[in-house]
């Protein structure tokens, strides 16, 4: 495939660099006490929401490929959008679609999942409990379970991981008490064997991303494999219990646990003849427990004795990498996104963030590929994140990540380059209101000394965010505040700031803008013209 880009007849773009900064969670919210972006001191955005060139965009819903317009966005689907140009269906719509087709229960390898049940082996589905519709959906889980149950599955189990970030940040028992019923129900009416066997908290538990701590990962391989972990008789009793010990504790931080039965033994140790789905879409927090699943020669962690199961995914995590080697659903196959035309074009560009948003601004923006579109014109560079709770060091790796971008751009060697700055999403994500205040501060002060040095280099600098957090820190109702930990539906910031600005182009009139439409826009900044079939620039030069 031969990708060409055309250049603009009347604009080259500046003689600096063009820079994208993507303030990952910083929405544009109600002006009022729940929104820690307007809390915060922000002299830089709020200058540069007054500029001609701001806009605001959406970055939920179908705008980034969801299913509906009450999908919140997230980090996945708006970096692909960004990066692609345009709107791909996403995984919880391509889910919803396999599932409300029956393609999904008419593949070769969800026969190969169910003979294993039939013959007498147990169907393990692992994965988020919630449907905060991010990384997977209980609607979908359910579906499995109870076609698991007409097929003559006798034998079923659930490890369930605790969300309390894309869903309230104490609801687990919502979701715990009706899958349970469920599985009793089925249990009852076929005399099967349904039941949750395990389970844990989303950030201790099983859902580690980017390397970041292989020691979660080993949590929730210990208890979903082993059976090792604190020992309960119900998931709701191990809820319940970690509630009452620790008033403070929310979902995601909740200890690993065990489901035991009238002996005292693990009711549902993973064992040769057992097949296992992940049932989550999202890729960035699966590949490494697939990894733990089917790697041979595997070193991150002791996982003892490797049972002989089938494992797979709902979807594929990682197309190049082939994470896993098995899975239930297409995932969207996106194709000549923005970096692989700029390659063609022999544009140096550059990508950088911490670790817990690395793998969005080169894996997820390169359309779901890992590894460079060509290592002679790119430099990826990853700052390790702290492995600590986010609200106790909310400025995380911001300035680390300020430093060695203006060291990027100061080389001269590069004409485009994005960042990430993970703060306003991942510090959001704690519900503590002081620390994203402090989070988002640091962002606009960081952005401060980025602004500067891009003007210093006659560059031109995209501002803007993937979805919303810290725009809504809590919600009230009958008088009483409950933590936002989830995304938000609200709009995002975009602002372009380009010091040689002279007139030569102004915001176009485009009906919804989205994330997608900006990757035509850094097109027509380089000097390029957009390319037919990516969404419309947001800036027109008539």
């Amino acid at each position: 495939m031969t990708l060409k880009l055309n250049k603009l007849s009347g604009f080259s773009g500046r003689k600096g660099p063009l820079l994208l900064v993507i303030m990952d969670g910083v929405g544009i919210g109600k002006n009022d006490e729940s929104n820690a972006v307007y809390m915060a001191k922000t002299p830089v955005l709020d200058k540069l929401f007054q500029s001609r060139l701001y806009t605001q965009l959406k970055a939920h819903g179908m705008a980034v490929g969801l299913p509906s317009d009450a999908d919140m966005g997230n980090s996945e689907v708006g970096h692909n959008a960004l990066g692609a140009g345009r709107v791909f269906a996403q995984g919880a719509k391509l889910v919803d679609n396999s599932i409300e087709s029956g393609k999904i229960f008419q593949s070769d390898l969800w026969e190969k999942m169910v003979a294993r049940g039939l013959k007498g082996g147990t169907l393990h589905f692992i994965g988020l409990l919630s449907d905060g519709n991010v990384h997977s959906n209980t609607a979908h889980l359910y579906a499995l379970i109870n076609e698991c149950a007409v097929r003559g599955v006798r034998c079923l189990r659930v490890h369930a991981l605790l969300d309390g970030r894309d869903v309230g940040e104490r609801s687990a028992l919502d979701y715990i008490r009706p899958t349970q019923a469920l599985l009793d129900k089925i249990s009852a009416d076929k005399d099967f064997d349904y039941t949750i066997a395990s389970g844990g908290g989303r950030m201790v538990t099983t859902m580690d991303r980017y390397n970041a701590d292989w020691s979660v990962v080993k949590r929730g391989w210990d208890a979903h494999v082993k059976g090792i972990g604190r020992k309960f008789e119900s998931a709701e009793q191990a809820v319940q219990t970690y509630y009452d010990e620790d008033p403070g504790i929310t979902d995601q931080y909740m200890n690993s646990f065990v489901i035991v039965d009238k002996k005292g033994e693990p009711n549902g140790l993973i064992k040769d003849g057992d097949a296992v789905l992940d049932y989550n879409f999202r890729g960035d927090r699966a590949i490494e427990i697939s990894r733990a699943f089917e790697e041979k020669e595997f070193t991150e962690f002791d996982r003892g004795l490797l049972p002989d199961v089938l494992y797979a995914g709902m979807m594929q995590y990682d197309g190049d990498l082939k994470i896993p080697a098995n899975f239930l659903v297409q995932p969207p196959e996106i194709d000549r996104t923005i970096s692989q035309y700029l390659c063609a074009e022999k544009v140096k560009m550059f990508a950088i963030s911490e670790t817990q948003k690395y793998g969005h601004v080169t894996y997820f923006w390169n359309g779901n590929r890992s590894g460079y579109i060509d290592k002679s014109l790119e430099t990826y560079v990853e700052i390790p994140s702290d492995k600590i709770e986010f609200d106790k060091a909310p400025k995380m790796k911001a300035e680390g990540i300020t430093e060695k971008t203006i060291e990027l751009l100061k080389s001269g060697d590069y004409r485009f380059g994005r960042l990430n700055f993970a703060n306003g999403d991942m510090v959001g994500h704690t519900g503590v209101m002081q620390a994203a205040i402090t989070a988002v501060e640091t962002v606009d002060s960081c952005l401060d000394r980025l602004l500067k040095v891009v003007k210093e280099l006659n560059g031109i600098a995209v501002i803007t965010a993937d979805h919303g957090n810290s725009d809504e820190m809590f919600t009230v109702k009958n008088g009483k505040k409950s933590p936002k930990t989830a995304h938000t539906l609200n709009p995002v910031p975009f602002v372009i700031v380009d010091s040689g600005y002279a007139d030569e182009y102004h915001m176009a009139k485009v009906e919804n803008p989205g994330l997608s439409n900006i990757a035509g826009t850094l097109l027509n900044l380089l000097g390029y013209e957009n390319v037919d079939y990516y969404d419309d620039s947001l800036i027109t030069f008539d």
